[in-house]
């Protein structure tokens, strides 16, 4: 009988809160009881949750309906969970609507729903709309959300999605009085023409190296003077990149609908390039903040992140690099939880040699020469550097190069190099495995002897670190790669050994 009653007063919607690009199932529990009237909200609501009941209340009053006068209890489940976001305004709604008998129960309880309530009762966008409909077809719910993001839910595949531009459509298709059309996905993200590696005139040591970034997913230090070309440089790499596969691009697009980024819910299919300016504090660029959001890392994941001026970024900032630079993700840890988030990004950095710009420059050098240079590198730490696969001094070219110089490679065909060397890697490594050499575990890259060799004897004379070790041994694997050999042969070793940086002076 107990049982009975509760069903009878209780109606459930369904939502999710978010932890990191994860979807956690929420239920929401509507009871409405004699009492004083009242709406009550509980169950770890944030701010912005608790006035949603002001939203909820506006909306209704727009379409002409009004809270029962009795008590209103609203339970979020799990209580313990943190509840965060405009994006319970629908299921709260709904919710209500269910247990005023306005809308069917068991209808309602099949969906999960996420949307912002206008005053006027109109839906607005949210973030996390992808992976709310991944995983609300994992559970075998349908989807409710904004109709300006009908779109971007399609892509969960076999799903049923309803994407009412108000809370009143969304009614009357209940009703059955208005029938919504289940929307079409949204497409793919518009691609950003790159500039050309066509315009760079000279700099052929810093361009293999970029070349071979690319190739292997490496992380690449630029060092040169003001005006050499190393962001000119940067700037070009992504467009050597092949486009993500679908399983990939599938995760960035997550991570991005999550930060509120996925523009138009279209999916992300070409690698992200984040270029964070040096004032960035450690939260920007890893993650953090009120609602712990995706930081810079995570933004690029799959892609480039570009560190201009890299002494110039906070000291605390750039520690917080090593631990994603290694595991491929990032924690935000706080009081209540750990967000993880995934980080696997190629770090593409540059930097003037001292801080005035012209060391080596015997008639524009400050008179701190070499000190100036130790100090200014000094402020990246060992630990830093030592994750970096190839530093290139860059030179500028001169006024011959530009000015009777003839074009540089264009980017088209570099890129193609580069796509046939990941189509090597993918066969080398196979499905669910490394992505690229930079992520290739050390044991499956197979030296010839006399690389093996020279590689045990850099280590001991250049006193290259364990990792140091490894990340040579990939840059080889890499070299070998675009040269078309099966083995990493002695001169690929070199040129990987040629390309490790050694700091000022040495």
């Amino acid at each position: 009988m107990a049982a009975r009653i509760q069903s009878s007063t209780m109606a459930i919607a369904n939502t999710f809160a978010f932890s990191g690009i994860e979807a956690v199932p929420v239920e929401v529990q509507v009871q409405i009881a004699p009492g004083s009237p009242g709406l009550v909200l509980v169950g770890l609501p944030d701010k912005a949750v608790g006035e949603a009941r002001e939203r909820v209340r506006a909306a209704f009053a727009a379409i002409g309906l009004s809270l029962p006068l009795k008590r209103v209890l609203i339970n979020l489940k799990p209580a313990d969970l943190l509840k965060e976001g405009s994006h319970f305004d629908l299921p709260l709604a709904l919710g209500l609507l269910a247990a005023m008998d306005v809308l069917p129960r068991d209808e309602i309880a099949g969906y999960a729903a996420l949307g912002e309530l206008s005053l006027d009762g109109s839906l607005n966008p949210v973030a996390g709309i992808l992976p709310a409909a991944i995983a609300a077809s994992a559970r075998d719910l349908g989807l409710i959300c904004p109709a300006s993001q009908g779109g971007e839910a399609a892509w969960a595949g076999r799903i049923e999605v309803l994407a009412p531009p108000d809370l009143l459509s969304l009614i009357n298709h209940f009703r059955g009085t208005q029938v919504l059309t289940p929307p079409d996905t949204a497409g793919v993200a518009e691609v950003t023409a790159s500039p050309d590696m066509s315009d760079v005139r000279g700099m052929e040591t810093a361009k293999r190296a970029v070349e071979i970034a690319a190739a292997g997913g490496h992380n690449l230090l630029l060092v040169g003077p003001p005006g050499a070309g190393k962001s000119m440089l940067a700037a070009r790499l992504p467009g050597l990149l092949p486009d993500l596969e679908p399983r990939l691009a599938l995760e960035v697009s997550m991570i991005h609908s999550v930060a509120g980024l996925l523009a138009g819910g279209r999916l992300v299919m070409r690698p992200p390039f984040r270029e964070p300016h040096h004032s960035a504090s450690q939260a920007a660029l890893t993650g953090g903040g009120l609602r712990a959001r995706p930081g810079e890392v995570s933004l690029a994941h799959r892609g480039v992140l570009f560190l201009d001026e890299l002494p110039e970024f906070p000291r605390q900032a750039l520690e917080s690099l090593r631990q994603p630079m290694e595991s491929g993700r990032t924690t935000v840890s706080r009081a209540a939880a750990h967000i993880t988030y995934p980080a696997r990004f190629q770090l593409v950095a540059a930097m003037n040699p001292c801080r005035c710009g012209y060391l080596s420059d015997a008639g524009r050098e400050c008179g701190r020469v070499p000190r100036c240079g130790e100090d200014y590198q000094n402020r990246v730490s060992g630990p830093v550097l030592d994750r970096i696969d190839l530093a290139v001094d860059v030179q500028p070219a001169t006024a011959a190069d530009l000015a009777r110089g003839t074009p540089g490679e264009a980017s088209a065909a570099i890129a193609l190099r580069v796509a046939m060397a990941r189509q090597v890697q993918a066969a080398r490594y196979g499905a669910g495995g490394a992505v690229c050499n930079a992520e290739a575990d050390g044991k499956l890259i197979r030296l010839l002897p006399e690389a093996q060799t020279l590689l045990e004897q850099a280590m001991e004379r250049l006193r290259l670190s364990p990792r140091g070790y490894t990340r040579a041994m990939r840059v080889g694997r890499t070299i070998a790669d675009l040269a078309g050999a099966e083995m990493v042969a002695r001169a690929h070793i070199a040129e990987a050994l040629a390309f490790r940086h050694r700091g000022p002076g040495r």
